[in-house]
Parts: C-alpha cells; sequence; structure tokens
C-alpha cells in the first residue's frame, strides 16, 4: 500500500536533461545552458563572501538572508520594478511551484499552450489539479482558446521551449485581460536572447507575473537562482508559501554582482545570438525546417520521428548531445542549444554526414 497522495503515486516526475558523467568528453548542447563564462564580477563577490568572517568560509555557518535583500536591490536597479514587488526563487522552477501552491487547489484548472515547458504538467499533477492543453499550430502561434479560458492560472512561455517563438506583448496583454479570474503567468527564461519582453506587463497588469531565471542569459545555471516580477498584493501573498532560507548566501552573492555588470551579460548574449543565427542558416542548407527563435536554441524539423531519433543517436554516439522528444507534435524534430562556434561547427558537420548517408 502506497503512503503517497494518489496523485503523486499516479505521477511521473520531470525528466531533465541528459547530464553527462563528470570527465566525460562530450559537446553539451541539450539543456539550454550559456556556453560563455559569468562575469568575472560573480567569481569576486563569491570569494569576498568567503573571505569575510574570521576565518574563511567563517560565515558560511550563519543562514542567509530570508529576504535576499542584496539581490533584489539590484534587480530594482537593473529594472526599475520597485523592491516590494520582486520575489526570489531557487530557480524560476521554484516560483513556478510556489504559484501553483499558493493559486491552485485540488481538482482546479491550469491551463497551457503544447508542446511547452514540462514542468507545468509535473507541477499540476502534484497539485492534484485539473490540465487544460491546447494543441499549437505548426507555426506555434498562441492558440486562441487560451483567450478566456477560465483557468486559474495560465502558463506562457515566451520565448517558448522547444520551439524559440516568442508572443507579442499586445498579445499577451490581450489574453491577461480575457482572463477575468485568472493568473497569467509569462516564463520569460530565454528573454535575453529575443528582440522584446513582456515586463511592463507585471507592472500595469494586476493578474500578470513574469518570471525570470539566471540560468541562461546570466551563465549561472550552477547558482539556481530566479525572480518573479508582479503586483504588489501578489508578491506579498507568495512570501506564505516561500520556503525560509531558499537562497544560499553564495546564490545572492553572485547574482546580485552579474545583475550590477549588465554590459557582460549583454555581450555573451550577442554573441549566442550571433551563433544561433549563423547555425540557422546552415541547418535550413542541409534540408532542415528550423523555427524562428528568440532563445538560445534552435528546434529543427526532420522529415519524419525515426529520422529524427536516428539523429540524436548518431550524434551521440559521436560526443554531441542534443535534446530529442519522443512526444506528440515534437518527436520529427530535434532542440539543439547555442554552444561555441567551435561546437556548433562540430554539430553542423555530424549532422552533413548524417543526413549524406541517407541514415534512417
Amino acid at each position: 500500500m502506497s503512503l503517497f497522495r494518489p496523485n503523486v503515486a499516479a505521477m511521473a516526475p520531470y525528466v531533465p536533461g541528459e547530464q553527462p558523467a563528470p570527465g566525460s568528453k562530450v559537446i553539451k548542447l541539450n539543456t539550454n545552458e550559456n556556453p560563455y563564462p559569468p562575469s568575472p564580477r560573480v567569481a569576486e563577490a563569491i570569494r569576498a563572501e568567503l573571505d569575510a568572517g574570521t576565518a574563511p568560509g567563517e560565515r558560511l555557518r550563519l543562514y542567509s538572508d530570508p529576504k535576499a535583500l542584496a539581490l533584489r536591490q539590484a534587480a530594482s536597479e537593473n529594472t526599475g520594478f520597485p523592491v516590494d514587488r520582486i520575489l526570489h526563487g531557487n530557480g524560476s522552477d521554484e516560483l513556478l511551484a510556489m504559484l501553483m501552491r499558493a493559486f491552485v487547489g485540488e481538482g482546479e484548472t491550469i491551463a497551457y499552450p503544447y508542446p511547452t515547458y514540462v514542468l507545468y504538467e509535473t507541477l499540476a499533477h502534484q497539485q492534484a489539479a485539473r490540465i487544460r492543453m491546447v494543441d499549437f499550430a505548426r507555426d506555434f502561434a498562441l492558440p486562441k482558446e487560451l483567450f478566456g479560458c477560465g483557468a486559474k492560472i495560465v502558463f506562457v512561455a515566451s520565448p517558448n521551449s522547444p520551439s524559440g517563438t516568442q508572443y507579442d506583448t499586445d498579445e499577451l496583454r490581450r489574453l491577461a485581460r480575457s482572463l477575468k479570474n485568472g493568473l497569467l503567468v509569462i516564463d520569460e527564461a530565454y528573454v535575453e536572447f529575443a528582440a522584446q519582453n513582456a515586463l511592463c506587463l507585471a507592472q500595469e497588469e494586476p493578474n500578470v507575473v513574469v518570471l525570470r531565471t539566471f540560468s541562461k542569459s546570466h551563465s549561472l545555471a550552477g547558482m539556481r537562482l530566479g525572480l518573479l516580477f508582479g503586483p504588489s498584493e501578489i508578491v506579498a501573498g507568495l512570501w506564505k508559501v516561500k520556503d525560509s532560507y531558499n537562497l544560499d548566501r553564495l546564490a545572492i552573492a553572485a547574482g546580485a554582482a552579474s545583475l550590477r555588470d549588465p554590459q557582460w551579460t549583454k555581450a555573451n548574449c550577442a554573441r549566442v545570438v550571433a551563433t544561433r543565427e549563423r547555425t540557422a542558416r546552415s541547418l535550413a542548407a542541409l534540408g532542415l525546417d528550423v523555427l524562428p527563435s528568440q532563445s538560445n536554441f534552435l528546434f529543427a524539423r526532420t522529415t519524419s520521428a525515426r529520422r529524427a531519433e536516428g539523429a540524436y543517436r548518431f550524434l551521440k554516439e559521436r560526443g554531441l548531445l542534443i535534446r530529442y522528444f519522443p512526444l506528440r507534435l515534437l518527436d520529427d524534430g530535434l532542440r539543439i542549444s547555442i554552444g561555441t562556434d567551435a561546437e556548433m561547427d562540430a554539430l553542423l558537420e555530424a549532422l552533413k554526414e548524417y543526413l549524406a548517408n541517407g541514415q534512417a
């Protein structure tokens, strides 16, 4: 007999992208990490935190600031948002979990387009919530069925993963205003690689929150840092469901330092975008159907699910990790994170070999 709640016993866990063993010689293009290091100020801030006190690392015996004020103040300076309208999380994933705990009860409904970030489904199952998934069309335009759908929360990743497509701010505003008793969560994990963002909606609309992560543009996936921006009333309510000390001392110092070096982040993102555009052209020249991307990855369709899975396995055998999703509407494609120019050249050469050999 299981001691778990029935919904937890029945659910499948979230499966992250494959992590190669330490020391493995692979080119890792499967989890959308930034190929370039974070600002030098990050390491300086971490060293300063470790060196503070009467002995090296002495301050680690103390709890971190539960309010992460240094991080939130830096975010306020960076965005112009008031500090009391910013909340911190252990990655944006924890902020998604807080939103689910705070707003969605058992049997209540969340909605999102499909395919998108799989964690939304996992979190819904944890809450025993109902899910309304609305299929994207082939061009990944925002489905009209989400408007006025009556869900407690509508999740929209913009740019979306795994497609890389982004949604116009005015369209997202119309969506928010159509949700009379619902919250619109705009997940902007990849927005620093895009031409626009929707952060203004979290200032102007009473039912919109915007999430950001440090894992992509700030090159801090290993520090687990995220931010939520929203109306004061919503942010104040979320403090009730936040873990007390959800960020450690080093993460707070690292995130604040990175936010105070925006030029470094912008330069890294510009390098990634330039490589993305070059890679998209090269993939298209190989005959793949490449979706227009506003993120740090590309989604490229092949002619069949068999061919896409074959390409994934062929590349893996040659030390190139990309992401293949054996799922409805995705199984004919490959999601490819943007690495350095040299890494992308290696990928293109291997993919060219696979396609030239007529591999099935």
